[in-house]
C-alpha cells in the first residue's frame, strides 16, 4: 500500500491534468487564429461565451433580443414555447459561428489586409467587447444552466480501478474525462488538417506573409473565414465544456486569461503545444497548491501559471514547441 500523502498527490496530479485539458481547449482557438494571421485574438474567450449563450438560447427556445423588444414596445415576449434537442441546437450554433466568422471577415478583416499586427490585435479587442455586449443584449445577463447530456458527477470506473490498484478510489469528474477525450480528438483532427491538407498549407502561408500568399493565388479572405469558422467551432466546444461545468455566465470569457500562460509554454504556433502547455499548467498549479499552498497561505492557483509563464519568457520565449524567430541585422 502506498502512503496516503502519495496517493493524495497522485489524485491531485490526475485532477490537474484534467483541468489542463480544459485550459487547452480554449488555447486551441488562439493558436488557430495566430497561425492564420500572426496576431493574438483577444476575442477568443468571448467567442466561447457567445457560443455558449447562443446554444442555451436556441436549446431553450429563447427569443433573441427579447429584453430589448419588451423594453421598446412594452411586450412580454420571452420564449417561442419549444425546446430543441441538444444535437440540433449544437448544429445550429455551429452554423451561427460560421456566419459570425463570415461577418467578421466581411466587416473587419478585409479592411485590415497588410496592416501591422498591432492594428489587427486592437481590432480583436474591439470585437471582443462588441460580442460581449451583443451576447448580453441578445440573450440576457443572467446565469444560465447548460445541459447537453454530458455525464456529471464522479467517474465510478476510474474510482473502482484505482481502488483495486491502490486501495484508494480517485475522485475524477466525468465531465473532465469527456473533455480530455474531446480535446485529444480535436488536436488529432486539427494537426492532420494543418499538416496534410491544401487549406492547412494555405493557412500557414498566409501566416508567414499575406502579400506573398496573395501573389500565388491564395484567397486571403477565404482563409480568414475558414480559420475563424474553425476557431468558432473550437470556442463552441470549449463553451460547452466550461458552461456545463460552471454555468453559462459572463465571467466565462475570462477563461481566456488562463489560456495565456498555456500559449506561452506551448508556443503560439503549435497545436500539440497548446495541449502540452495546458497539461503542464493544470498539473503544476494543482501540485504547487497541494505541496506549497499550506506553507504560504494558499490561493497559489491564481498566480502560479503566470509566474511559470514569466520564467519561460525569460529562458525560452518561443515556448516548448514554438518556432524560434531569427532576424538578420
Amino acid at each position: 500500500m502506498l502512503p496516503d500523502q502519495l496517493l493524495f498527490a497522485m489524485e491531485v496530479t490526475l485532477n490537474g491534468l484534467m483541468a489542463g485539458v480544459m485550459y487547452a481547449l480554449v488555447a486551441l482557438g488562439f493558436v488557430l487564429i495566430f497561425k492564420a494571421s500572426g496576431i493574438f485574438n483577444y476575442a477568443q474567450g468571448v467567442l466561447a461565451l457567445f457560443a455558449a449563450l447562443t446554444l442555451v438560447g436556441l436549446q431553450n427556445g429563447q427569443i433573441p433580443f427579447a429584453h430589448l423588444i419588451n423594453a421598446t414596445f412594452g411586450t412580454k415576449l420571452h420564449h417561442f414555447g419549444w425546446t430543441l434537442p441538444s444535437v440540433v441546437a449544437i448544429a445550429l450554433t455551429a452554423l451561427v459561428m460560421v456566419g459570425l466568422a463570415f461577418l467578421i471577415e466581411r466587416l473587419v478583416l478585409k479592411h485590415l489586409v497588410n496592416q501591422e499586427p498591432i492594428i489587427l490585435f486592437m481590432a480583436t479587442i474591439g470585437l471582443a467587447y462588441f460580442l460581449e455586449g451583443l451576447g448580453d443584449v441578445m440573450w440576457g445577463a443572467d446565469i444560465k444552466k447548460l445541459d447537453v447530456g454530458l455525464p456529471q458527477g464522479i467517474s465510478e470506473s476510474i474510482e473502482s480501478v484505482t481502488d483495486a490498484w491502490f486501495g484508494y478510489g480517485f475522485f475524477i469528474d466525468k465531465l473532465d474525462v469527456v473533455a480530455a477525450l474531446v480535446a485529444a480528438a480535436l488536436v488529432a483532427a486539427l494537426t492532420l488538417f494543418s499538416q496534410y491538407t491544401k487549406y492547412g498549407r494555405a493557412l500557414r502561408a498566409v501566416a508567414d506573409d499575406h502579400q506573398a500568399a496573395l501573389s500565388v493565388g491564395i484567397s486571403l479572405r477565404f482563409v480568414w473565414v475558414l480559420v475563424w469558422s474553425i476557431a468558432g467551432f473550437v470556442a463552441l466546444i470549449a463553451g460547452i465544456m466550461w458552461g456545463a461545468k460552471s454555468g453559462v455566465q459572463f465571467s466565462l470569457s475570462l477563461i481566456a486569461l488562463k489560456a495565456l500562460p498555456v500559449l506561452m509554454l506551448g508556443g503560439f504556433t503549435s497545436i500539440p503545444g497548446a495541449i502540452v502547455g495546458g497539461l503542464i499548467i493544470g498539473m503544476g498549479e494543482k501540485l504547487f497548491e497541494f505541496f506549497a499552498g499550506p506553507l504560504i497561505g494558499g490561493a497559489t492557483e491564481n498566480w502560479f501559471a503566470y509566474v511559470l509563464a514569466l520564467l519561460f519568457l525569460v529562458f525560452r520565449p518561443q515556448g516548448l514547441f514554438g518556432e524560434r524567430i531569427i532576424e538578420r541585422v
